[in-house]
């Protein structure tokens, strides 16, 4: 296995870091979420831009799909319809909608957290399946900067929000 790939513990480091774990590169997905409201997460910044919302629905199937790739899951068996972004709010937006999707992100990230702790570490320098010649261990990195890169657009998006209502 190249050095590079890195280790199973690593890339577990580098999920929950990423996610919700404390690191020295500041918020991270989970904590650019923390103490939302509906009202605040659908909020767009112009028409025809995802809202936070949406961005926190995404990275839920990203999560997903990489989850897939790794244990073959089924394909479809993601609880909405179609793949990589779905308008919110549906409606109106409640309270209880929000913390749904929220709970969905939360738990696809267990999800795929498991899976990778079930990786042993000679799998990580395979290509990973559906992944276009790019490794285990890549697909795994780059899930962990899919999040990191949508905490920074979310937090760009509450800061725009902020100044829109002052």
């Amino acid at each position: 296995m190249p050095k590079e790939e890195g280790t199973v513990a690593l890339l577990l480091a580098l999920l929950d870091e990423a996610f919700d774990r404390r690191s020295w590169h500041g918020t991270n997905l989970h904590g650019s979420l923390k103490g939302l409201t509906a009202a605040q997460v659908a909020w767009r910044p112009a028409r025809g831009r995802h809202n936070v919302w949406e961005i926190a629905l995404h990275a839920a199937y990203w999560k997903y799909a990489v989850w897939r790739r790794l244990t073959g899951g089924k394909r479809g068996s993601f609880p909405f319809k179609g793949s990589n972004w779905w308008p919110r709010p549906e409606g109106q937006a409640t309270e209880e909608a929000w913390r749904a999707d929220a709970a969905l992100l939360a738990q696809q990230h267990r999800q795929l957290r498991a899976a990778v702790a079930r990786l042993a570490p000679g799998e990580l320098a395979k290509p990973a399946p559906g992944g276009h010649g790019v490794t285990v261990g890549a697909v795994v990195r780059g899930i962990a900067a899919h999040d990191l890169y949508h905490a920074g657009q979310i937090q760009l998006l509450k800061r725009l929000a902020r100044q829109g209502a002052a």
